[in-house]
């Protein structure tokens, strides 16, 4: 997101993100605060990570060293049919904010440049709507092709995570006090019990059912 900071359209993109399975929000913005308003996210913000970087070509250089082509949603001489594009491979999405739109930095990062066709007088859609849009022709495509049938992410971000939304109260805690996460069970039950306190504290601990109740309130 260049620049994009207006709190309920972060939050409607945050939602988008997570109702497709991604997990990540990058944002440049000139404002000190990335964030997003937790009504419009309805919970979103919960799931969906923002990162922010001081600079587009900063976050440019991150994403593309992960191996992303960067794909920048724009009006124009140049562009291509969104729908004409191949999701299937990593790739990140740019868009602007809606009075200023991308920026020449952005313009010039990106590896293509996607439009979405409008018949109407209007130039440009809200940025939430034209994320949505892309987004879900991206998950469309990779549905077809088979990406949603098993996880895709290293497999000890797969526990961290699984462990951080299944038990949120627990995660905090063992943050806290520097401690390791308990394995899980086939069913996200805590395994066994593991310290109060730091691991060089007297050993005293609570039980399994203990944190399965504090953890779900």
């Amino acid at each position: 997101m260049d620049n994009v900071h207006k709190p309920h359209n972060l939050s409607a993109i945050a939602r988008t993100c997570d109702a497709v399975g991604i997990g990540e929000v990058h944002g440049v913005s000139a404002s000190e605060t990335f964030r997003t308003w937790r009504r419009g996210a309805s919970g979103a913000q919960r799931w969906v990570q923002r990162i922010g970087h001081r600079s587009l070509e900063l976050a440019a250089r991150t994403l593309r060293d992960r191996g992303m082509t960067l794909a920048a949603a724009d009006i124009g001489h140049g562009t291509v049919d969104y729908r004409d594009v191949d999701y299937t491979r990593p790739f990140a999405l740019i868009v602007g904010a809606e009075l200023d739109g991308l920026s020449d930095l952005s313009r010039e990062a990106a590896d293509l440049r996607l439009s979405i066709p409008m018949a109407g007088m209007v130039e440009s859609l809200n940025v939430s709507v034209a994320v949505a849009l892309v987004l879900f022709e991206a998950r469309y495509q990779r549905d077809c092709a088979g990406l949603y049938d098993k996880p895709r992410i290293p497999d000890t971000t797969y526990r961290r995570l699984l462990f951080e939304w299944a038990h949120p109260q627990v995660a905090a805690h063992c943050r806290r006090l520097g401690l390791a996460y308990p394995e899980l069970d086939e069913t996200g039950d805590i395994v066994g019990s593991f310290p109060r306190g730091r691991p060089s504290d007297d050993g005293d601990t609570t039980t399994h059912q203990q944190h399965r109740t504090s953890s779900h309130g």
